[in-house]
């Protein structure tokens, strides 16, 4: 397997990482995070110029990329600045308009904000268990029920929703202003939303979505890898450098042998954490992706907490205040495993052999 990234995406990587690390500063991105919208629409905008969001799609959906390692580029970008806008949401709804053979040129441009509500409150993670209902009104349909943790729901202005349509699992496009939408920021910075839906009218678009959903949502599992990997490094990076500045006993802390240890060992989890997200990335497009997508998840959601752990605890108390950007990070790598699975979920899933599941 070839670890080095094409000269496209070598060029995409560094430009992305430029213009977040000057525009999207810790700063910036604590005052945007934590409260409504969770959304910078003039980032966002700007973002959308740079092609991030192209990079999500392949050319035939009129993107120029969209493979597992196009994802890993932009989100590796995203986890390192700690980005919230909503591009795992614009993600998600990209893998499915294509599935749907749906347009999506005002996707990919950033003009009109999409949002995949497929998770409930009784089936946060297997969409087997999906009970939002749908029935055909007219020459339409209609549905019924509640989504939960709908990423990007909060901003979006189309919804692509999950629901069960005679005994299958069928995807739906919503216009967010027919439904209920209760948006609200996420413990972690950025926002998603709670979507309630009564008799609100919806065009079909996938009468049986279970295939293209789990599909969607590996893309969504890598991304979401990605971004862990490089918020992980930047953890690292950040407390190895306050190793070397730190001083106690007249010696910076960085010079004890035991810290040095610890500080190798985080590093240890996080090339782990690179080969398994550039295997499921590989994997993407294959006959094995829910499995590498599960592995690569469950190990993540362990390398991450303990990174994340590890990083607060070198540094000490300064570590847990609001104004230090560790623990922002630390915040974030704790609660992604809780997206699109945790760790015993994965787990269950790579042990049992059932990717559907």
């Amino acid at each position: 397997m070839d670890f080095n990234l094409t000269d496209d995406r070598r060029m995409l990587a560094d430009t992305l990482a430029r213009y977040l690390g000057d525009k999207y500063t810790i700063e910036h991105r604590n005052a945007v995070a934590y409260e409504l919208p969770c959304h910078d629409p003039a980032k966002w905008d700007e973002m959308a110029e740079l092609g991030a969001l192209y990079a999500l799609a392949s050319e035939d959906a009129g993107g120029f990329g969209g493979t597992g390692f196009d994802i890993s580029v932009v989100f590796e970008a995203l986890g390192r600045a700690l980005c919230p806008e909503p591009v795992l949401a614009a993600l998600l709804s990209s893998r499915l308009l294509t599935a749907a053979g749906a347009g999506q040129d005002a996707l990919l441009k950033g003009a009109v904000r999409y949002a995949a509500a497929l998770s409930e409150l009784d089936a946060p993670y297997n969409i087997a268990d999906v009970a939002c209902a749908a029935e055909v009104r007219g020459d339409g349909h209609v549905l019924s029920g509640r989504k939960s943790a709908v990423y990007g729901g909060q901003v979006a202005d189309v919804l692509l929703v999950a629901a069960r349509l005679e005994g299958k699992v069928a995807l739906f496009e919503v216009q967010a202003r027919d439904a209920q939408v209760i948006g609200y920021a996420m413990i972690d910075g950025g926002g998603a939303a709670e979507v309630l839906l009564d008799d609100t009218a919806a065009r079909l678009l996938i009468a049986d979505a279970s295939d293209a959903i789990e599909a969607a949502q590996n893309a969504g599992i890598v991304a979401l890898c990605a971004e862990a990997v490089g918020a992980m490094q930047l953890a690292h990076d950040t407390t190895v450098d306050y190793m070397r500045q730190r001083k106690q006993f007249g010696v910076p802390i960085g010079k004890f042998q035991v810290l040095q240890h610890r500080a190798v060992d985080m590093l240890t989890e996080i090339e782990q954490a690179r080969s398994i997200t550039i295997k499921a990335a590989a994997e993407l497009d294959g006959d094995q992706a829910s499995r590498y997508a599960s592995m690569a998840k469950n190990m993540i959601g362990r390398a991450a907490r303990l990174v994340a752990e590890e990083a607060i605890q070198m540094h000490g108390g300064i570590a847990m205040t609001w104004e230090y950007p560790v623990s922002h990070y630390a915040k974030r790598l704790v609660m992604l495993d809780h997206q699109l699975g945790d760790t015993d979920y994965h787990l269950s899933r790579v042990m049992s052999g059932n990717m559907s599941a």
